[in-house]
């Protein structure tokens, strides 16, 4: 088991990590209408219809097993849909084996993202009241209007458009509320008020995590604290629900703050893209090549669940 090159393997962390493993992971339960989480061969997956997120979210593989798996997968999403195919996200975590995955699914054409680092905090060490200038508020997001202002931030901070994203919030708000909490930053402005930052905390009832995801500032308003009033508030809100830890893929960016707030690294995770552009057939990785080619055309990117905690920096 690999864990966060700053974060010592010691026995706390390794429980939390394989409960982890266990309640979010392995025991994945579905995140929208129609979709199906099944363990499959030595994986387990979410097949969902579009434009919901489809995804290998567990694997238990070694040198002998993993390149028949990932075959098994792109088969799977490559064959939906008539053989249109669906893009699908392999999730891989740095304590995933083999040691060699990651190159294994680069050379069965699953494109790379950036690694992250997987954090995870107490919700009863962390600070529960926001703390804002008084021209920011922070609005609770629970209908329509609300998702768009969210949706305006997320095009000026990390520019790029999300229409599945809109979507999935939608989804999440009007039939299932419990697993969703959002909230908005709006700001005074000459204009009027504006949507400065935007986030969300996603739960799963019944386990002992609930994930921060989709947490940015524009540009113009970052270093005012609003990114830590985002934390505190959804920290308030797990409490609220009893829910004992907060968990987060966190960019570069939003890691120094995270750990100033009492968030530990335990591992690092990394996404891999399947599009069904990419070439399907796949027997393993070449020994004598160490650079996989490039499929004859790039592939599409494949939408993923959310962005994760980028755009941070106050």
């Amino acid at each position: 088991m690999t864990f966060d090159q700053d974060a010592a393997p010691d026995p706390d962390r390794r429980r939390l990590l394989a409960r982890y493993d266990r309640e979010m992971r392995l025991g994945a339960r579905p995140d929208g209408t129609g979709a199906v989480v099944e363990a499959t061969g030595r994986v387990v997956r979410q097949t969902s219809p579009p434009p919901g997120w489809n995804a290998v979210l567990w694997s238990d593989l070694d040198g002998t097993t993993a390149d028949a798996e990932i075959a098994a997968q792109v088969a799977h999403y490559a064959a939906l849909d008539g053989g249109a195919g669906r893009p699908f996200e392999w999730k891989l975590y740095s304590h995933d084996g083999p040691a060699d995955l990651g190159a294994r699914l680069a050379a069965a054409g699953l494109e790379p993202g950036e690694p992250e680092t997987m954090m995870v905090a107490r919700v009863a060490d962390l600070p529960r009241e926001p703390e804002l200038a008084p021209d920011l508020r922070l609005v609770a997001v629970t209908d329509a209007a609300g998702v768009a202002l969210m949706e305006e931030v997320h095009d000026r901070a990390f520019g790029v458009p999300r229409p599945d994203l809109t979507h999935q919030i939608l989804t999440q708000l009007t039939e299932r509320p419990d697993t969703i909490a959002a909230v908005v930053a709006l700001a005074a402005t000459p204009d009027g008020e504006r949507p400065v930052s935007a986030a969300r905390l996603e739960m799963t009832p019944g386990t002992a995590f609930a994930g921060l995801w989709g947490g940015g500032t524009v540009a113009e308003w970052r270093g005012r604290g609003i990114y830590r009033a985002l934390v505190a508030y959804r920290a308030a809100v797990a409490a609220a629900r009893g829910i004992p830890y907060l968990q987060v893929d966190a960019s570069p960016m939003s890691r120094p703050i995270l750990e100033r707030l009492g968030f530990t690294a335990l591992t690092t995770t990394q996404e891999y893209n399947w599009a069904p552009t990419t070439p399907t057939s796949y027997a393993g990785p070449d020994p004598s090549v160490t650079t996989p080619s490039p499929p004859a055309s790039p592939p599409a990117p494949a939408p993923a669940p959310a962005p994760t905690e980028r755009g941070a920096t106050s």
